[in-house]
């Protein structure tokens, strides 16, 4: 089954692969009708994986929680000497809650495809790397070695550059799949540094065997701990790159440049959240570091509030849900960083839920603007597109933490594990940066849903609501943006609001797959807030960004753009946010053109030293040719006397 669940993703992608590049795809999808074969195809290849890893997700739940592992050996993949990999497939806690989530978050967007690539020419071709990334990501889940997850981890980068520059033909585009492309291959260097060393150290790959080895006290101890701390660092170096953390975030606001449903599946549940996978995967080698985790705590505090503040003033909807992605990931890492690797995980399920609903619930904006995406030309598409508009503002109240929905419960148990393991400046950072998060998402949704039609008059009257194939998937996420939190409800708040019937399952379902630091409190134990008082503080900073946005664009609205105008200092702090904090600018002046200066200065050089030397060369070899050419006369007496002559040269050489 689990061969089946890897597989059967890249069968839909070799299918329809083979279909358009032998231009069978464009006679079926010459006529409309005949597209459904195609997304048939695709769809239900990755409803085969999401279905099967439902049934062995059941059958883990069952099994007593001293055993919930499953690992399929395939083959020996490279019998070298001392290193032995095999291609072995591991299904755990921790890799069945990211395939559940991959799979059927994945077919949902399959489903929304449909509909929103209906006209595109080159439908095929889209939904063959739509599967193309499916099939890597869960060979990064499912894999049971470092090497085969790095093969997903590279297979994935892949992907999302033919996805994001799918429409090449537009050079912004491709530059964008480009950039996210180079920029993964930074992070990507660090990462596979890190794997090196770990073989290197316990002379294997495997996980079993790395973990073991971590486990025994006497192997252990003969570990120094700086070199732990170098393997933690260099592997949360590519979860930076994938994972889009400070300083190699930029490339995922660029990747809304690819479909809008591609954006889905890139922001929401599968590639930007495979570093924080990867690190919960190896909690046991961070756990042994506190400086690593030290690191990723601050890296993570410093983006999660850094994309906060870009995502106050933006236009484009897409940019905005870009730049909210990068915050939530530092969320994500925030728990990773104080050890509460679960919540990490939790927060990674609800953010799969509430992100990719909001994601698609722009395209489905996108698609009855006519392709506009700058909120300024919206409003009033409340009373136009109803459902669009409500799933919408499901999305926003949950991903704002609104108390009871799925955000609520994962935010507040980030911002929780990270006061009660003392850390309360990145707290505060935290707390913050919730504010900050409600009052754009509302923002977001009061401008392009609410208050007078902005748009003109030409693009009002074809405004429509979005095919089924594409609200359906709406209508799914919302119900599991309001319901999905339930699955980890902490123990306190259960017994305290009557919610007994929904214990924190993910804290008891991933226990056995991730470790939590000895050191971390349970909530408000040993310190002035408890957990209640930290609750109300997490609700209270949620209604506040709320309560903002509404005064400010629904009450007493164009008060700001005032302010604006008149202060110097509140002027400069716009500008920077609007302008990303020229993060972009500087990259660009630091790194982009001096390489650029350099390689044109190298090709300078290569065009007149080496070309010219090796040109040079073959001249010379073409003159000498024709040279000794001329005494090729043809003549046979000519050919008769310089070989005499040669035997007597020869001859005198050998007698004197």
């Amino acid at each position: 089954m689990l061969a089946i669940i890897v597989l059967a993703p890249l069968i839909g992608a070799l299918i329809n692969g083979l279909l358009y590049a032998s231009g069978i795809s464009k006679k079926l999808t010459s006529k409309p009708d005949n597209k459904e074969v195609i997304s048939y195809i695709a769809c239900g290849a990755i409803l085969i994986s999401a279905l099967l890893s439902t049934y062995l997700f059941i059958n883990l739940i069952k099994s007593d929680p001293d055993s919930r592992l499953i690992v399929s050996e395939f083959f020996t993949w490279i019998p070298s000497g001392e290193m032995n990999i095999k291609f072995e497939l591991l299904f755990d806690t921790l890799s069945a809650v990211m395939a559940m989530v991959v799979c059927w978050v994945g077919f949902l967007i399959h489903v929304y495809s449909i509909g929103y690539m209906h006209h595109d020419k080159s439908y095929a071709r889209y939904f063959t790397y739509l599967n193309i990334f499916i099939f890597f990501m869960l060979m990064l889940v499912l894999g049971n070695n470092f090497l085969m997850m790095f093969v997903g981890w590279e297979g994935v980068g892949l992907a999302s550059y033919l996805l994001i520059g799918f429409w090449y033909e537009d050079s912004l585009k491709a530059y964008a799949g480009r950039k996210a492309f180079i920029v993964n291959r930074i992070g990507d260097f660090g990462f596979i540094l890190g794997i090196f060393l770990i073989f290197t150290v316990f002379g294997s790959l495997n996980y079993q065997d790395v973990f073991s080895k971590l486990a025994d006290p006497v192997f252990a101890g003969g570990i120094s701990v700086s070199i732990i701390t170098a393997i933690a660092l260099l592997l949360f170096v590519g979860a930076v790159g994938k994972s889009a953390q400070f300083p190699l975030y930029v490339w995922l606001p660029d990747a809304m440049a690819g479909p809008t449903a591609v954006s889905a599946l890139i922001h929401a549940a599968t590639m930007v959240t495979a570093g924080v996978y990867m690190v919960s995967r190896c909690s046991m080698i961070f756990n042994m570091s506190p400086i690593a985790l030290n690191v990723i705590l601050a890296v993570a505090s410093l983006t999660a509030f850094l994309a906060a503040t870009i995502a106050l003033t933006q236009n484009d909807i897409k940019k905005v849900l870009a730049y909210s992605t990068v915050s939530q990931l530092g969320y994500m890492f925030m728990a990773a960083g104080v050890g509460a690797y679960m919540f990490a995980i939790f927060h990674v399920v609800t953010h799969a839920f509430f992100k990719a609903l909001l994601f698609l619930g722009s395209g489905s904006v996108i698609h009855a603007m006519s392709d506009d995406q700058d909120i300024r030309n919206m409003g009033g598409l409340r009373k136009m597109i109803p459902t669009t508009a409500i799933t919408f503002l499901i999305g926003t109240l949950a991903i704002s933490g609104f108390p009871l929905l799925s955000g609520f419960f994962s935010k507040d148990e980030i911002l929780a594990s990270v006061y009660n393991s003392g850390n309360t400046f990145f707290w505060i950072i935290g707390c913050i940066t919730a504010v900050f998060t409600a009052y754009y998402m509302t923002r977001l949704y009061i401008l392009t849903f609410e208050g007078s039609p902005r748009m003109s008059t030409e693009v009002k009257k074809n405004i429509h609501e979005s095919p089924r194939s594409m609200t359906i998937p709406l209508i799914v996420l919302a119900i599991l943006s309001v319901i999905g939190g339930l699955i980890g409800v902490p123990h306190f708040m259960s017994e305290g609001v009557g919610l007994s019937h929904f214990p924190n399952l993910i804290e008891e379902f991933l226990a056995s797959s991730v470790s939590m630091l000895p050191h971390e409190a349970p909530h408000g134990s040993g310190f002035h807030l408890g957990h209640w008082a930290l609750v109300f503080i997490s609700i209270g900073a949620a209604f506040l960004g709320i309560l903002i946005a509404i005064i400010q664009f629904m009450v007493i609205p164009n008060v700001l753009s005032k302010k604006v105008e008149k202060g110097n200092i509140i002027k400069g702090l716009y500008k920077g946010s609007l302008n990303k904090w020229y993060v972009d600018e500087i990259y660009n002046d630091i790194f982009v053109e001096p390489f650029n200066d350099f390689s044109r200065q190298f090709s300078n050089f290569d065009k007149s030293v080496v070309d010219g030397a090796l040109n040079g060369l073959s001249d010379s070899v073409k003159n000498l040719s024709r040279k000794m050419s001329s005494f090729q006369s043809g003549l046979t007496r000519y050919y008769a006397v310089a070989m005499v002559c040669g035997v007597i040269l020869i001859v005198a050489v050998l007698v004197f």
